[in-house]
């Protein structure tokens, strides 16, 4: 049986590309794994808050410290934290939002980066917690920066590589809807982009 993790961060609802890609994933993973236990964490509906000074205080502070204030704004991280830990495949949406991820997965991003439970610190520098796990970005945009000049302007799947890298997950995949507002493009370029999604 399988896990799957399926974040989903656009503020958009059935005009979202990324969330009909994102499903595209997850559909063609459930057709491969019948047996697959799919959760579903739409940060649109349920707003992880963004990071202030209070957050960053509770997490670095032991926890035997902690305020009852500081004791629930952990246990909501931790709670993030655990449906990453359980999951043995992830899905995230990430639509290009001026050249970068929706504040929305910023803001997940904050609230699940921590010491001791995503990564590690020793000898050897920063240690990824969360092994052998599958990543699928559903990736789109508008405009097309997996090549050609605007390359250099994607800052977006190249983050959310990064940040699960720093947790541990080498194992990834993107699926490309680009073009969407490209005259030409844009007509069948979510239709190709999941004809061509592959399940590993």
């Amino acid at each position: 049986m399988k896990n799957i993790l399926h974040i989903i961060s656009s503020p958009r609802a059935e005009l979202s590309a990324s969330r009909k890609l994102g499903n595209a994933v997850v559909e063609k993973i459930k057709a491969k794994y019948t047996d697959a236990v799919i959760k579903e964490r739409d940060l649109a509906k349920d707003h992880v808050p963004f990071l202030e000074e209070k957050h960053i205080n509770t997490f670095f502070s032991p926890a035997e410290n902690y305020s009852e204030e500081q004791s629930e704004m952990s246990r909501y991280s931790e709670g993030l934290i655990a449906e990453l830990q359980e999951a043995d495949i992830i899905v995230v949406d990430s639509p290009m939002y001026n050249l970068s991820v929706p504040a929305t997965l910023r803001a997940y991003f904050d609230f699940t980066s921590r010491a001791g439970y995503t990564f590690k610190y020793s000898e050897n520098g920063p240690q990824g917690l969360l092994q052998n796990k599958k990543l699928y970005i559903a990736f789109t945009s508008g405009n097309i920066y997996s090549e050609g000049p605007y390359q250099i302007f994607d800052s977006n799947v190249p983050y959310v590589k990064n940040i699960f890298s720093f947790y541990g997950v080498s194992d990834v995949s993107v699926v490309r809807a680009e073009g969407l507002s490209i005259p030409g493009i844009m007509e069948t370029s979510l239709e190709k982009a999941i004809e061509d999604i592959r399940i590993d």
